[in-house]
């Protein structure tokens, strides 16, 4: 769970539910953007092309440095956005500071989640997780010691043990970018 989410959010999460907008706004770069409607992006729709995408881009804060940027792999998963790192800068930045970014480009839209990253060692929600890496990877992770294990990883990640970790989203936004969606860019507000 993140630290400082209300109560009604932690026990959602915790339930496997997932995430409910409280706020659903068309999001507009300072008028560029105009309006033909007051229709947004339904959510459902953006985390099916969250979920299908293939690779995204993880934008954490290292103190006293320049922002930290990696492509990773990633699964939608329990309502949160999940991925693993090495022993690695990525790691050590989502350790110090556990805000983040999650970006991806789905098509027609462009996905970004704002939220905060924690590291998971519970044993049912890592079996979940490595089954679902292995479903849309066909990555053969193991879970031991809290952390995944496989034969081989990106060759940026370094050797295992790779440290799984969720995002639990705060502000995620659906930024159209053909004639149809476009109009709709929905900002969702889950704090």
């Amino acid at each position: 769970m993140s630290p400082g989410l209300p109560g009604r959010l932690q026990g959602m999460r915790a339930r496997g539910e997932g995430p409910a907008a409280r706020s659903c706004v068309r999001q507009f770069d300072d008028g560029v953007m105009q309006p033909r409607s007051d229709e947004t992006i339904p959510w459902s729709e953006t985390v099916d092309r969250l979920a299908a995408a293939q690779t995204y881009w993880v934008a954490a804060t290292v103190p006293g440095a320049a922002p930290h940027v990696r492509p990773v792999l990633g699964v939608w998963l329990d309502g949160a956005w999940w991925s693993t790192t090495g022993a690695n800068r990525k790691a050590r930045a989502l350790a110090d500071d556990p805000r983040c970014t999650v970006t991806t480009s789905t098509g027609a839209i462009d996905v970004v989640l704002e939220g905060v990253a924690s590291f998971v060692t519970e044993r049912g929600a890592l079996d979940r997780l490595a089954s679902a890496y292995r479903e849309k990877y066909g990555w053969p992770v193991e879970v031991h010691g809290g952390a995944f294990e496989a034969p081989y990883g990106a060759p940026s990640a370094g050797p295992p043990p790779y440290r799984p970790y969720r995002v639990d989203v705060d502000v995620a936004y659906a930024l159209g970018t053909d004639e149809q969606h476009g109009p709709r860019s929905t900002r969702y507000d889950f704090r």
